[in-house]
């Protein structure tokens, strides 16, 4: 598998032509009189009660009302800071958030007050999709067209493409499944299955993700799942000598019944492969970067529940975190995207079979599912070239 690469010599200027890195994620409560305004955040415009957001909200109260994200984020951004120095790359790091504080419109406030006018952005989504891409491009827009409203001379933001292939995203991950694996009971260790998670998402949007002529069942959402699945089964297989079946799965279902949204949901999962004699199951949320509000509840209370009561062992894999490799990726990533856009060649780094992402989502890449189409920036049809 490819190592991650050190900067050459005079890093500090490698970066250019930006002078930030914004870290864009959606955010999360951090406490109990946060939550129901954090939800009313989340589903903005769609007429929700207070009452059924405080019955959506349990999921949070049951953790006295704390999202781990903020915590999550707070220990990337540590972990992006260190590596960044230790490889005297001059490029300060921001964060703000799509639902709650730091909020993204404040932070881009602060970094237009602080000088910096090319800004390169990492989203906490490594996938293609709707709310995973474009809804963030949305949300860059929202925020630059409420600044020049105030008067502000607006940066470039320059989103990093999808790493969702990225040694430095994969190989933690790898390393996860072989530590669960490991705790395992030895007697069912070996005929252990891997069950690889992510969201759940309409089957439109799946169906209509990534560029247009991409398009097709499941879109480049299914396609960058399985891809990124089967590097890394194909790793555990030469790791330990063992061929698993495994399976993409999905968690977090939460639209209305009627909408069709990608199956097989976890739980369903567990209990079709227990009834076919699976000894053992290790969970794989290949679609989170951090252990979030859903890896820790979706997975190691619900799923992790229905195993117990099907008399099913099963482990939970960690996700990549502030994994000193992902921070490593990060800095490949904003080095990578500075040089092309200086015109010079660039070596993308990317496992499995699809190769590196695009740098600029084209017109009509993962548009919304329903609504009127809003303007997105940091894509081919931004109004903030």
């Amino acid at each position: 598998m490819p190592e991650l690469r050190d900067p050459a010599p005079g890093a500090a200027a490698a970066a250019a032509p930006y002078d930030a890195l914004l870290l864009l994620s959606f955010g999360g409560p951090e406490g109990p009189d946060d939550v129901v305004p954090f939800l009313e955040n989340v589903t903005r415009g769609r007429g929700i009660p207070k009452e059924r957001l405080k019955e959506v909200g349990r999921h949070y109260f049951l953790f006295g009302g704390v999202s781990p994200i903020n915590e999550q984020n707070r220990a990337l951004l540590d972990a992006l800071r260190k590596d960044f120095a230790q490889h005297s790359l001059d490029l300060p790091v921001y964060w703000g958030n799509r639902n709650w504080a730091p909020y993204l419109t404040d932070t881009l406030r602060e970094m237009t007050a602080d000088g910096r006018r090319r800004i390169a952005v990492l989203a906490t989504s490594a996938y293609a999709s709707y709310s995973g891409c474009r809804q963030y491009r949305e949300n860059l827009a929202e925020a630059l067209a409420t600044l020049a409203a105030e008067g502000v001379d607006v940066p470039r933001v320059d989103k990093l493409r999808h790493y969702f292939n990225h040694p430095g995203f994969v190989r933690p991950m790898i390393d996860g499944v072989l530590a669960s694996l490991a705790e395992l009971p030895e007697d069912v260790r070996a005929g252990a299955r891997l069950a690889f998670t992510t969201h759940s998402i309409p089957e439109a949007a799946a169906d209509t993700s990534g560029p247009v002529a991409e398009h097709g069942d499941g879109g480049a959402y299914v396609r960058e799942h399985l891809d990124v699945a089967r590097v890394i089964a194909d790793a555990v297989r030469a790791e330990t000598g063992v061929e698993r079946p495994w399976q993409l799965v999905y968690q977090s279902r939460s639209g209305a019944p009627h909408i069709p949204w990608l199956e097989p949901d976890i739980c369903d999962h567990l209990e079709a492969v227990h009834r076919e004699g699976a000894p053992a199951v290790v969970m794989v949320p290949i679609g989170f970067v951090s252990d979030h509000m859903e890896v820790l509840y979706d997975l190691d209370t619900e799923a992790t529940a229905k195993a117990a009561e099907l008399g099913l062992p099963v482990a939970r894999s960690a996700t990549v975190g502030a994994d000193p490799r992902f921070a490593a990726a990060v800095r490949d990533l904003v080095l990578e995207r500075a040089a092309t856009e200086r015109g010079l060649p660039a070596e993308r780094c990317a496992l499995g079979a699809l190769g590196p992402s695009h740098d600029l989502c084209a017109v009509g890449c993962c548009p919304a599912a329903r609504g009127a189409v809003k303007p997105a920036a940091a894509g081919a049809d931004s109004p903030y070239a």
